[in-house]
């Protein structure tokens, strides 16, 4: 047995710690994996912070569907840190540990980060909905108070749903304790178990097919609905009604995907390169957080007016005062 499963292993009467064995080639390419991700968190992060203060700083945005938009990039942003410094530390770090508790809840934000992904892409399809299909009550129904209640409902049902996972994966002992990933992920912190895993299987599946299905169903049935209603309008008012709906249906479709590539990898990890599974389990944490400002960034013209706007303002004032000085 290596030093670091033999750390992992010493565990004191209150934690269990695990050690971390999913890196590839980790020696030989350590600070190129370290600036690499250090350069997509920090972009992550710019992306995102960028368009939330165009949208929180201009009031002419504060509509249900950006205020959709700044919560969607703020669970980018909230799911982006919940692996990323962990991992930073990891990649500059000769032992990779974390407690069998500590790495029980990484794996379980990371659930909830989706979950609530999958749950705001729904809320946003319902508001893209009710604009197109029935803009006359647009005003009456989607109103403020209910965008609030969306947003509520979006985080605190993955919230509950996470929460008795948490409970149930906290009852597991582990008789493992290498786990063969970059950072903790539920299912394979369950495998590591020597104890009956039925109740947490059985529940995660239950808890996959509520955060998953009715929010896949939903959009598919908002869009069906839409597309209807835009091929009964004119060529100008449906070019207009599939400019604003493109970005999140594209983002939709990109995070769906991403989603199904990870669970298929859990199920499969066994069979395929160990270098896939790597790259498949991180890619939800890369692509969606990096995807979704790059798009509503560039595709709606309202938030890339304002975000050009920002930035030749800043240059403008940034060469007023070279030439002052």
């Amino acid at each position: 047995m290596n030093n670091s499963t033999t750390n992992a292993s010493n565990a004191s009467t209150n934690y269990m710690y695990l050690s971390l064995e999913g890196h590839v080639e980790l020696e030989r390419y350590r600070y190129v994996y370290f600036f690499c991700t250090l350069a997509v968190y920090l972009l992550i992060i710019c992306c995102n912070a960028v368009v939330i203060h165009v949208i929180y700083l201009n009031k002419s945005l504060h509509e249900p569907m950006y205020i959709f938009i700044a919560a969607l990039l703020c669970n980018a942003l909230f799911g982006a840190s919940v692996i990323y410094p962990k991992l930073l530390i990891d990649l500059l770090s000769e032992i990779r540990i974390v407690s069998f508790q500590a790495c029980t809840l990484q794996s379980s934000l990371i659930h909830l980060y989706a979950a609530a992904e999958f749950t705001l892409l729904s809320a946003m399809a319902y508001d893209r909905y009710v604009s197109i299909c029935k803009p006359l009550q647009y005003a009456t129904i989607v109103k403020m108070s209910t965008v609030r209640k969306l947003l509520f409902c979006c985080w605190f049902v993955p919230s509950c749903q996470i929460g008795v996972g948490i409970i149930l994966t906290y009852q597991l002992k582990p008789c493992s304790f290498k786990l063969n990933r970059i950072y903790c992920n539920t299912a394979a912190v369950v495998k590591l178990s020597c104890t009956d895993t039925t109740a947490k299987t059985s529940y995660g599946m239950f808890s996959f097919s509520i955060a998953v299905f009715p929010p896949v169903i939903f959009v598919i049935f908002s869009y069906a609905q839409i597309f209807s209603v835009c091929l009964k309008n004119s060529k100008e008012s449906r070019r207009k009604a599939l400019q604003t709906c493109f970005p999140h249906l594209l983002i939709f479709i990109s995070f769906t995907f991403t989603s199904c590539f990870e669970v298929i990898n859990n199920r499969l990890e066994a069979d395929i390169p160990h270098i896939v599974a790597m790259i498949i389990s991180v890619e939800n944490l890369v692509i969606p957080p990096l995807l979704n400002p790059v798009v509503y960034g560039l595709k709606l013209k309202t938030i890339y007016n304002r975000i050009r706007k920002m930035f030749l303002k800043q240059k403008t004032h940034a060469f007023t005062d070279f030439q002052m000085s």
